[in-house]
Order: C-alpha cells, then structure tokens, then sequence
C-alpha cells in the first residue's frame, strides 16, 4: 500500500507539473524575456529568437532559452549561461526575476506566464536590500496588461492637474494604449489601481508610498535618496554609497511598493523642473532595461549608478 500511495503520489506531481509550465495548454503569446546583470547593466544575449512552448513557467521559460543552473530541488535559479549567485567582489549576488515590471513573490517553477507579459531576469547585489519591489525598465508595463493577469485601472495623481508634468505624463501614457484618470493627489484611497504621482518631491514626500525614498533602497527599494526637504537627490551604488548628490532641475522616475498592493510609480524631482524633466523622459527609449532613472539637464542616469563609473 506504500508503494502504491508513493507511485499515485508521483503520478499526480507529474499532472501537476504538467499544468503548471512544462508544455500543457496553448503557449502564451507576445511573451518577451530578458536577462540582465548588474541592475540591468549588462544583458545576457539568447543564442536565437524566443523559444515558447505550450504553457511556460518563469522558470521554464528561462531553462528552454538559457543554459541554467538551479538549486532548492530547482525552485530557484543558481546561475544562467555560468553566471552564478553567491559573493561577487566581497558583496552577495543571486537572481531575482519581475513579471511586469513586479518583484515575483513566489518560486518561479510556480509562476504561469501569461499572454504579454515581461519576463525579467537580473542578477544583481543584495546587500542593501533582499528586495526591490517594483521597477520601471518593463514599461510601458505593468500599465498594459497588469498584475498576475488582472489590468487595473491607472490613476495619474498630480499636485497641479493642469500643469505642463501632469498633461506630459497623461500623454505618455496615452501613446501606449494607456486611459489614465487624471486628477489630484488624493492618497490611497479609493479603488484599486495602479498610481502615478506627479510632483517635486515636497508635495508627496508625506505620502505613504513615496515615505521611503527618504530612507533609502531598504525601505523603499530605489538606489536614491531625497534630503533637504527634497531639494538634493542622492544617486546610490549599489552598496549604498553616495556616487554624487544633484540639487536644482534635478527628476527621478522610479516605482514602490508596500506589501501585496499595486506598485506606485513616482515621476518626481527636486522642484518643478525636475518634475517636468522626469515627465517629458517617461517613454521607453529612457526606461527600457533600468530600476530606475535619475534626470538631469545633462541626460540620464540609471540607478543604481555603475560603481566602475565613479572611481
């Protein structure tokens, strides 16, 4: 009777490995994948076009693209085309992947890919943070097609509804197939939807999503720091040091989130200008491939900032 228990038991982990990503049920569609190093510093190239095969997990997706490595009885992944976790110039190093824009929060053996959706691998260091919740290298995701398959309604929150950030914003969003509800900074009340605060950073500064910022990547996940009521924006590597402070002009596009809730995108700056500044860059050219970018009249600046870049 053991042993029959034991081979039923096998049998029904094989059906339920089978629905979850090892090619049952029709292939998910407009399906991208990158994979990247350093904060998405470097990308790792496939060895051909995008290889997708009946229903895909994050895991198999990658395993059919890639030469992978996987560890924890192949729950996560240990290295991609050789390049493996663990200590990398005396900082800890391990992979860590995004759907949508989205920090995944489960294994990615139990992770589904669906129709559209963006597949983000990076390998990168942790010892600032063991997460950063939301990015906006995937944009215009998670605008277009949501959260583990549901599209929510997208709300751009500005401190002036009729000034030239807010209407840019709006706009942006629109280019790619986006209606977004326009309207003031109104906190998190209301119904569930993806927010886009719009404003130097003195007008949302007391907003629960954005209160992080001010800690640093720890608690909000962004390799940049706000001080002087908001009128200094630090730019971080990623141990956490300061690489340079910018002052006047200065934007910041970058994406939050706390707990379970929709990520909240913050197109901010030091004052009105970099506000306008981090508005006029929201399209894909500026974002595609970063965590998070900083904007100055001299171009932008991916965050965390390349350490090599500063010494």
């Amino acid at each position: 009777m053991r042993a029959a228990a034991t081979a039923l038991a096998s049998v029904l982990g094989a059906v339920a490995l089978a629905g979850c990503g090892l090619g049952a049920g029709a292939a998910p569609k407009d399906v991208s994948l990158l994979v990247t190093s350093g904060f998405g510093a470097r990308v790792l190239p496939a060895a051909g076009p995008l290889q997708v095969k009946g229903q895909e997990t994050a895991m198999s997706l990658l395993e059919r693209n890639y030469h992978v490595a996987t560890s924890d009885g192949g729950g996560f992944v240990q290295s991609v085309d050789g390049l493996t976790g663990g200590q990398e110039a005396g900082a800890p190093v391990a992979w860590f992947y995004y759907v949508n824009g989205v920090e995944a929060t489960r294994g990615a053996d139990a992770t589904n890919v669906r129709s559209g959706d963006r597949i983000w691998w990076d390998r990168h260091d942790w010892s600032q943070t063991e997460g950063v919740p939301a990015v906006v290298g995937s944009f215009p995701e998670p605008f277009l097609n949501g959260i583990e398959g549901k599209r929510l309604p997208v709300r751009v929150e500005c401190a002036t509804v009729a000034g030239y950030a807010c209407r840019t914003v709006a706009a942006r969003l629109r280019a790619v197939g986006v209606q977004a509800a326009v309207g003031a900074i109104e906190g998190a009340r209301g119904p569930e939807s993806l927010r886009v605060l719009v404003a130097p950073w003195a007008r949302i500064e007391r907003e629960p999503a954005a209160r992080g910022l001010e800690s640093g990547p720890r608690a909000s996940g962004v390799y940049a720091q706000f001080s002087g009521g908001g009128g200094a924006l630090a730019l971080l590597e990623s141990d956490g040091r300061t690489a340079r402070t910018l002052r006047a002009d200065t934007g910041l596009i970058a994406a939050t989130r706390r707990g379970e809730g929709p990520p909240v995108w913050l197109v901010t700056g030091t004052d009105g200008q970099g506000a306008e500044l981090a508005a006029r860059a929201l399209e894909q050219p500026t974002l595609q491939d970063r965590f998070a970018v900083a904007l100055s009249p001299g171009g932008a600046t991916p965050l965390p900032v390349d350490r090599t870049s500063t010494r």
